[in-house]
């Protein structure tokens, strides 16, 4: 490379470059673009995060080349990070690499086992060579998993004997309702973090999030069991984001009603695609439930973990 890198922090003006680059990355990993300019915007916009010391544009040429930012997840000591950088660039890439885990460490403080966390694609434009001479390890794998929906064939499911469903935009108590059993059913799932109910809003970015098409399922003498979240604000597909079902009701075809309730949902909103993702070594049986219900891989995704040490 000839040219000079020059870095600067992001700002709210960016979003439509960032962007930009996020679905040129996209093509190259995926084979086709997926990212919102929305959800970059939330991103930009999330109250946890200081874009002067959080976040990283990097030019070469005045080409936007790569772009990084990191942010504390509600657990002590996790820091959370996304780093994009267009092909062949690896001096962009590592001084990114670099500011990231700076800023991780400050945030991190003295915590013991603190980490830096990133989600890549399994075949990312980042060499993930750099990473591993860096000391960062791939812990976990995720599949994103999508089903084509056909409005003519899908139809509201019969639900299990007992089973009630209500969607949560009637009842203004309801979307704490939900985030209770996101908590309780998501509690042993590797990586969650427990959140009160305001910062799961931030986390959820719910400004953008339709509470109509987030449904809570009930059984008699039992209260409510379980919990659909689902979002329809990506342009690429639906989206279901939580499946819950409570450990005391589960073998009762809840998980499939839901699921089966999902996909005709938004086959009748006109959606072609439903999507969501996956932990591969989700113990609940998960992968094996959405894979009998039709749904197939659309690409997968390593989490890589670099320990932080307060000496750098």
């Amino acid at each position: 490379m000839t040219d000079m890198l020059t870095v600067r922090p992001a700002g709210p003006g960016d979003a439509s470059d960032i962007c930009a680059l996020l679905n040129a990355v996209d093509v190259i990993e995926i084979g086709r673009p997926e990212t919102d300019l929305g959800t970059v915007k939330a991103d930009l916009h999330h109250p946890g995060v200081d874009l002067a010391r959080d976040s990283w544009l990097a030019f070469r040429a005045g080409r936007l080349v790569a772009y990084a930012l990191v942010w504390a997840d509600a657990r002590p000591g996790r820091v959370e990070g996304d780093h994009y950088v267009l092909p062949g660039d690896p001096e962009a890439a590592v001084r990114l690499l670099e500011l990231m885990e700076v800023r991780a460490r400050r945030m991190a403080g003295a915590t013991r086992a603190a980490a830096l966390r990133l989600q890549l694609n399994v075949n990312p434009t980042l060499d993930t060579g750099l990473l591993t001479r860096r000391g960062y390890r791939s812990v976990r794998r995720y599949q994103v998993m999508t089903r084509r929906l056909d409005a003519a064939r899908e139809r509201s499911p019969q639900p299990p004997d007992g089973l009630t469903l209500r969607h949560c935009a009637a009842d203004a108590a309801d979307p704490r309702r939900a985030h209770a059993l996101v908590e309780e059913t998501f509690a042993a799932h590797y990586g969650h973090v427990e959140r009160a109910y305001e910062p799961w809003l931030d986390h959820l970015d719910a400004r953008r999030l339709d509470w109509s098409l987030v449904w809570i399922a009930a059984l008699p003498a039992r209260g409510d069991v379980a919990v659909l979240l689902t979002r329809d604000d990506r342009i690429s597909m639906g989206w279901i984001s939580h499946i819950g079902v409570r450990g005391d009701v589960r073998g009762r075809g809840i998980g499939g009603f839901l699921l089966r309730h999902a996909f005709a949902a938004y086959a009748e909103r006109g959606r072609d695609t439903v999507g969501l993702g996956v932990d591969t070594h989700n113990e609940s049986g998960a992968l094996a439930l959405y894979e009998a219900h039709g749904m197939g891989l659309h690409y997968a995704v390593d989490t890589w973990e670099l320990p932080l040490h307060s000496q750098g």
